[in-house]
């Protein structure tokens, strides 16, 4: 077998088991919402969770994938195993925007959203940052260092879901004048569960992103990256558990778990450049953002019922200006640069979407049915339904 036969079998393999761990978030996200949501919306999620998956996959096969990459030809590997791994991260950016308008969005305008995420708005922000990139050589042309997006994919998903939030608003009873009502949530083996899926998934989305193993480099490049991805999720758990015990002496497991998340979002724009010791850092400060920044939003009256805009948005900018901050030959111009206009579409080319959409079908579900449960209202089926329901 010649070497250049050996390493594009190698390396289609490899990539075909990082996309499938990367396919293992998909329930890491359903888990996880379900269990933060209360028990009579939790089948109307695990829905959502699932029509997400099946929408944007088959939008970006259909139109995003050459929107994004100009053609489907790959001399590295399987050109399929390629397409693969890129779509495995499409519903990511929808999935943090589903999680954080849960329990009050309606499912048929949901899914009309991930159908234009998967063809048309992440496929352009992967155009101008991994991709095509239809703006080479203008003012806009992005430089920064994003390996497996920090911006690129929680950013997007973030500024998607702060629009959605700020068309449909809050959940019923959320906000009474000046107080924060306290929804608890549902099934914390299950929180714990999704996390811990969403965990094991990011070793496909970080070190699948490095491209190649079949080198002795590039080995080492993808063990470095897994490494480095997993230190920073333990150093974010480890501060949010630190700042919720100081600040109120008991130890909150849904926030421990978010600051896991937030080091791991924060990590994913540069785990391949750093050394074994800065990813502690920079998934402590991620996992501290987290905890300062959850109720910061809840002070604005933004409703994020799984905490997403904490975790991957501001993360997701944390972590890649952390690449320019600490990486010599990284700009950090170039990486506020790309962070800037990333946003600004994302956010706006989002707004005006979903207010479009919201203004032919409701986002949001009315008072009635959000008492009642969106699980009754939107499928039918209830997860629990020998339970009684939570008001």
């Amino acid at each position: 077998m010649l070497e250049a036969d050996f390493k594009y079998i190698i390396d289609t393999f490899f990539t075909l088991f990082c996309m499938v761990l990367i396919i293992f978030m998909v329930p890491g996200f359903a888990m996880l919402e379900a269990g933060l949501v209360r028990t009579k919306n939790v089948s109307s999620v695990l829905t959502i969770n699932v029509m997400i998956y099946a929408v944007a996959s088959l939008a970006f096969l259909l139109v995003g994938y050459c929107f994004a990459f100009g053609s489907w030809e790959n001399s590295n590997m399987s050109m399929w195993a390629a397409f693969l791994f890129q779509m495995a991260f499409v519903g990511k950016t929808i999935n943090i925007m589903s999680g954080g308008v849960s329990e009050r969005v309606r499912i048929i305008p949901l899914a009309i959203f991930a159908v234009i995420m998967g063809a048309f708005i992440y496929p352009a922000v992967v155009n101008v940052s991994w991709g095509a990139d239809f703006l080479a050589g203008t003012f806009l042309d992005i430089n920064m260092h994003d390996l497996a997006g920090s911006t690129v994919i929680h950013s997007t998903g973030g500024w998607a879901l702060l629009a959605a939030i700020l068309i449909i608003g809050s959940r019923k009873g959320r906000y009474v004048q000046d107080s924060i009502r306290v929804i608890p949530a549902s099934n914390i083996p299950l929180v714990v569960l999704g996390a811990f899926l969403l965990w094991i998934g990011w070793f496909g989305f970080n070190g699948g992103s490095v491209g190649s193993i079949s080198s002795v480099e590039n080995a080492n490049s993808v063990a470095k990256t897994i490494m480095n991805t997993n230190t920073a999720g333990l150093a974010g758990a480890i501060i949010a558990g630190i700042l919720m015990y100081v600040r109120y002496k008991l130890f909150d497991i849904t926030m421990i778990l978010n600051g896991a998340l937030g080091g791991l979002v924060a990590i994913t724009a540069g785990p391949d450049l750093f050394n074994m010791y800065l990813p502690i850092l920079i998934g402590a400060i991620g996992g501290a953002l987290v905890v300062f920044a959850v109720p910061l939003f809840d002070k604005f009256k933004l409703d994020d019922p799984v905490g997403a805009l904490s975790v991957h948005l501001v993360n997701g900018i944390w972590g890649t200006l952390a690449v320019g901050i600490f990486i010599e030959e990284i700009s950090f111009m170039d990486q506020l640069k790309g962070v800037v206009i990333v946003g600004v579409f994302a956010f706006s080319v989002s707004y005006v979407l979903i207010y479009i959409i919201n203004r032919i079908t409701q986002f949001r579900a009315t008072d009635d049915a959000q008492q009642e449960g969106m699980d009754i209202n939107e499928c039918g089926v209830e997860s629990y339904p020998e339970f009684k329901r939570a008001i």
